[in-house]
């Protein structure tokens, strides 16, 4: 049986210590508001996290790869091979995502949920494989229904095996060629937008290229019209193992109450699968940056979502997760929170 463990109800926020938390800002040697969103960013970790004291020591970034079926239509300038050489790069620590990491202190993990081309084994790199990559969602079905929940489940899991290490902020990344199309068509779907607000160059596709991929979506969406009637329909016909993974970890750190950075466009496409699935899982997610992918601000906006940053990045692997907490946005808030001294402390007056 598969089960609908992703409809269980998100941790509650302790609102109690995020009063306090409040109560303290007011507190401290500053005018009031005078750090801006850093101070609402500690708020709201004291309420994730119970603790007048939120912290951030312990990162963990849990990267998913896989393969996709329509990359057969010409929808990346990169071949297939690449993401399984990409994973190799991970297990290498030569990627973008392996610095930052290094940087930020953070473990990293590669999950292998189905790379066209297996990788082999890989220090680092954990086998979930569900199958070579999905199908080719203008032939078929990208996931048969067991597949997703699979895909789902393996978020899932990522999650529970964190759970043991005391994890304190979860950054889910993505690697896949043609991802972009599976996720530009999910969220064409949920959205009820045509392609063309949302697919994007993805790994550097030209005006013809783009052209050809808004084409495919819409043919895609309408060729699917009478089976795309919810969330999970619209993953399995049209998303990626990887998209579905990140979707599922989204929603097992809210249900573990684990909050967690999500990264760009195909993140939070993901996201948006996670929302409509489980509203609750958006009281725990932070946004790390908005992506230069044009169909990010729609996905943005309906997630009511203000990111961190705005660096113009669109490279994928969680990395501007990572960028997010290592220029140290989210630890400055905690240690500002936690560190600067009161009013009374200071031996400062208060304003009358």
């Amino acid at each position: 049986m598969l089960g609908n463990w992703f409809t269980a109800a998100a941790w509650p926020l302790n609102t109690e210590v995020q009063q306090q938390s409040e109560a303290r800002q007011r507190l401290l040697t500053k005018p009031p508001g005078s750090l801006g969103r850093l101070e609402t960013l500690a708020i709201r970790l004291s309420g994730m996290q119970g603790q007048l004291q939120p912290r951030l020591n312990n990162i963990l970034i849990v990267v998913f790869a896989a393969d996709h079926g329509v990359a057969e239509e010409s929808v990346s300038v990169f071949p297939q091979i690449v993401t399984t050489e990409m994973v190799r790069n991970f297990a290498r620590g030569g990627a973008a995502i392996s610095v930052l990491a290094r940087r930020l202190g953070a473990e990293l993990q590669v999950v292998d949920m189905g790379t066209a081309h297996p990788p082999g084994d890989l220090p680092g790199v954990l086998n979930q494989r569900i199958a070579a990559g999905t199908a080719n969602f203008m032939c078929k079905p990208a996931m048969s229904n067991e597949q997703c929940h699979m895909a789902l489940k393996r978020g899932k899991q990522a999650v529970d095996r964190a759970l043991d290490t005391g994890v304190d902020l979860f950054i889910g990344g993505e690697m896949g060629i043609a991802n972009t199309t599976a996720a530009a068509a999910v969220a064409c779907a949920l959205l009820g937008r045509p392609a063309v607000e949302l697919a994007g160059p993805g790994t550097g596709l030209n005006h013809e290229g783009i052209s050809h991929k808004v084409k495919l979506i819409d043919t895609a969406i309408a060729q699917y019209a009478d089976k795309l009637g919810s969330p999970l329909a619209i993953l399995q016909t049209l998303g990626g193992f990887e998209i579905a993974a990140l979707s599922g970890a989204f929603i097992a750190a809210a249900q573990a109450g684990i909050p967690f950075l999500v990264d760009g466009f195909i993140a939070s496409v993901a996201m948006l699968v996670a929302a409509r699935l489980n509203p609750g899982v958006l009281d725990w997610g932070f946004y790390a940056h908005r992506s230069a992918e044009p169909g990010h601000d729609r996905v943005l906006e309906a997630l009511n979502a203000e990111p961190l940053l705005d660096l113009g990045m669109r490279l994928g692997e969680g990395s501007g997760a990572a960028v997010a907490a290592a220029a140290a946005i989210l630890r400055d808030a905690c240690a500002l929170h936690n560190q600067m001294a009161t009013f009374s402390e200071a031996g400062v007056s208060t304003s009358e």
